[in-house]
C-alpha cells in the first residue's frame, strides 16, 4: 500500500528558510513523477514544484527562485527547499506521488497528509 509522509513543517519568520520532506512507501519510487502542492483555507490546491522520474524540475512563478524541489531515489523522498518565504507562503504543504507529471495532483497519483507552513512575523 502506498504511503506518502510529510515532515518540516513549522512556524518561520518572513525571509527565513525551511526544509520540507516527503518519505514515500511505494515500490518503484523511480518512476515516479513528484510535487509538492500547497493549500490555504478557501483557495484551490496548487502545484508549486514538480520533479520528474529524469530529474527535470518545474515551478510555479510564485515561488521560482525561492524554492527547490529535489529527490533521493536511495531514500524514497523528495525535498522542498524554501527560501526567503513570505507570508503568502502560508499553507498545508502536500506531498504528491504520480505516474507522470501531467498526472500529478490527479485521481491516479497519491497524497501525504500534509504539513503545516506559518510564515509570520
Amino acid at each position: 500500500q502506498v504511503r506518502l509522509v510529510e515532515s518540516g513543517g513549522g512556524l518561520v519568520q518572513p525571509g527565513g528558510s525551511l526544509s520540507l520532506s516527503c518519505l514515500a512507501s511505494i515500490n518503484t519510487f523511480t518512476v515516479y513523477a513528484m510535487g509538492w502542492f500547497r493549500q490555504t483555507p478557501g483557495k484551490q490546491r496548487e502545484l508549486v514544484a514538480s520533479i520528474s522520474s529524469g530529474f527535470t524540475s518545474d515551478y510555479a512563478d510564485s515561488v521560482k527562485g525561492r524554492f527547490a524541489i529535489s529527490r533521493d531515489n536511495k531514500k524514497n523522498t523528495v525535498y522542498l527547499q524554501m527560501n526567503n518565504l513570505k507570508p503568502e507562503d502560508t499553507a498545508v504543504y502536500y506531498c504528491n506521488a504520480a505516474p507522470t507529471l501531467g498526472s500529478l495532483g490527479g485521481t491516479s497519483g497519491y497524497w501525504g497528509q500534509g504539513t503545516q507552513v506559518t510564515v509570520s512575523s
